[in-house]
């Protein structure tokens, strides 16, 4: 009786000691952001609770902030920081280069002088030594092409934080893309100088077959069933004579491999392509990887569902704690100026009442002295709307530049601004041309539109529609910040069935069919 008391007893005091990190967390943050005395991210206490709690308890998470994790809006960053500071063990941190170099000179420096703690902090590509037991930050192509390749950088059972879990797709498939570019022809030639004849009349055969491709805006096409024989006779001629080039070498593993992507992208202008290889999907090849350690994922938009089911699938994670931070309904809420009676994208009146909407938008909203951002993914109807506006706004208008008045008009694609709205001050006026859903005539989502496909999987619902939904919420984001309004000038909105899944994405939103200066005046919710 006596012994099973003291076990119980020792049961608690383990149990409380466990939780202590929890407690420190929530103490440390709560104190350090009023220390600070400015606005931080109203989520900043429970997401730093729930990352100390998985690092308890060795548990995977997946987190979803609402916030980019660029520039100044990454206010969540704190929570995970000092949820690593306080563990007492060593934690692996993932970040991109950009917010990399914004945490070890803001952040960090600021966090650390206050907690004053001892744990070390070592920025680098692989494990420091055996008895490190600090933080290690470092760059998703390191900790990547680690776990895909060698494994021998980084140690299994230390807790991984990714930060930028929205792009964690693309990181993987970057990591497995090979490339046969111009210049391996002439190394496969000087290895193999008794063949040069074969080489070249194979490397003609198949500019031909390419160049017989109809253009797209992207100069960039799968190779064909047939196009991929060609190249698979040439390597299979050359095999047994001697070891081909590292890139070739590469190029045949890939060319016997079942759910493989091969691509071309042409320079028309000079008779040259390069052949490029990816995987189709990721989740089989990461499944492994996600098993070596406990991982929190930290997103903002990676799934309208809070559990992210369809993204655990695409990414093959397994089960794990999920949550997901909604904007606020009155600080968070934008302007959402929807206009009835725009044609469809795929007509031909629709370029002329977009550029319409768009003039009624910049005049509309002249009193507003702020970035206005224009995103038009079409390339030949970008670079024109922007030389029109150009001319009427002068200076102002700027395609896909950087450097901007303070109220200037921004013309740009999705890539684009989603790779530089850090750089750029906090929009109030967005204009989206057409929604975000990925483009068949770009090989790599034809490729994997078509995998589905083989899969009998609704292709739409299960890629298409998260993709654009999650562009969506990310580009729309900054806005936000400012009570900022948004004109969504793409009609499938209102007359496609999916139309209700893009306004749950952008909510909480205030809908407009018109509108009118005031609504560019109204002040802003402190």
């Amino acid at each position: 009786m006596f012994s099973r008391q003291l076990r119980d007893n020792g049961r608690k005091l383990v149990y409380h000691a466990l939780l202590v990190i929890e407690v420190e967390v929530h103490q440390q943050l709560r104190a350090f952001l009023r220390q600070q005395g400015q606005p931080y991210w109203s989520h900043n206490l429970t997401m730093g609770r729930l990352v100390a709690r998985a690092l308890r308890l060795g548990r995977s998470a997946l987190i979803q902030t609402g916030v980019p994790p660029v520039g100044n809006h990454g206010r969540y960053r704190l929570s995970y920081l000092v949820s690593a500071l306080v563990w007492q063990e060593a934690a692996i941190l993932v970040v991109p280069e950009p917010v990399q170099q914004r945490l070890l000179m803001v952040e960090l420096p600021q966090i650390h002088q206050w907690m004053q703690t001892p744990k070390p902090i070592h920025v680098g590509d692989r494990w420091p030594h055996p008895d490190f037991c600090g933080v290690l930050v470092t760059t998703p192509s390191a900790w990547l092409g680690d776990r895909l390749g060698t494994q021998d950088k980084f140690p299994t059972a230390v807790p991984v934080i990714i930060d930028g879990a929205d792009d964690v797709e693309a990181w993987v498939h970057q990591q497995l893309t090979i490339s046969l570019c111009p210049s391996d022809w002439n190394q496969l030639m000087l290895a193999f100088p008794d063949q040069v004849e074969l080489i070249r009349d194979t490397q003609i055969q198949l500019t031909r077959a390419i160049y017989q491709h109809p253009p797209n805006p992207y100069d960039q096409y799968l190779l064909d069933a047939a196009e991929q024989v060609i190249l698979q006779s040439l390597v299979q001629q050359l095999m047994p004579q001697t070891a081909l080039p590292p890139a070739w070498q590469a190029i045949s593993q890939r060319l016997n491999t079942a759910d493989t992507l091969f691509w071309t992208a042409v320079q028309r202008d000079y008779g040259l392509f390069s052949i490029y290889s990816s995987v189709v999907e990721v989740a089989s090849t990461l499944e492994l990887i996600w098993t070596q350690q406990p991982v929190v994922l930290i997103g903002s938009a990676v799934d309208l569902d809070t559990n992210a089911t369809l993204f655990r699938q695409r990414l093959g994670l397994p089960d794990m704690t999920c949550l997901k931070f909604a904007p606020d309904r009155h600080q968070d809420l934008i302007h959402l100026y929807l206009p009835d009676g725009i044609p469809l994208p795929n007509t031909p009146q629709y370029q002329t009442a977009l550029i319409k909407e768009i003039r009624y938008l910049l005049y509309t909203s002249a009193s507003t002295y702020s970035l206005t951002v224009l995103i038009v993914d079409d390339m030949p109807l970008k670079n024109q709307i922007g030389s029109l506006l150009a001319a009427e706004f002068g200076s102002r208008v700027q395609v896909e530049k950087t450097c901007l008045d303070d109220n200037g008009i921004l013309v740009t694609g999705w890539d684009f601004w989603k790779h530089h709205q850090a750089v750029l001050p906090l929009p109030k006026v967005m204009a989206i041309a057409t929604l975000p859903i990925p483009s068949l005539e770009h090989p790599l989502v034809a490729g994997r539109v078509a995998y589905y496909k083989r899969q009998r999987q609704d292709w739409f619902r299960l890629y298409l529609l998260p993709t654009a939904l999650s562009e969506l919420q990310r580009a729309i984001a900054p806005l936000r910040e400012t009570q900022g309004v948004v004109a969504l000038l793409d009609s499938r909105v209102i007359h496609r069935s999916y139309g209700q899944h893009i306004l749950s994405a952008l909510s909480p939103l205030a809908r407009h069919s018109y509108l009118d200066e005031t609504l560019f005046t109204q002040p802003e919710i402190s």
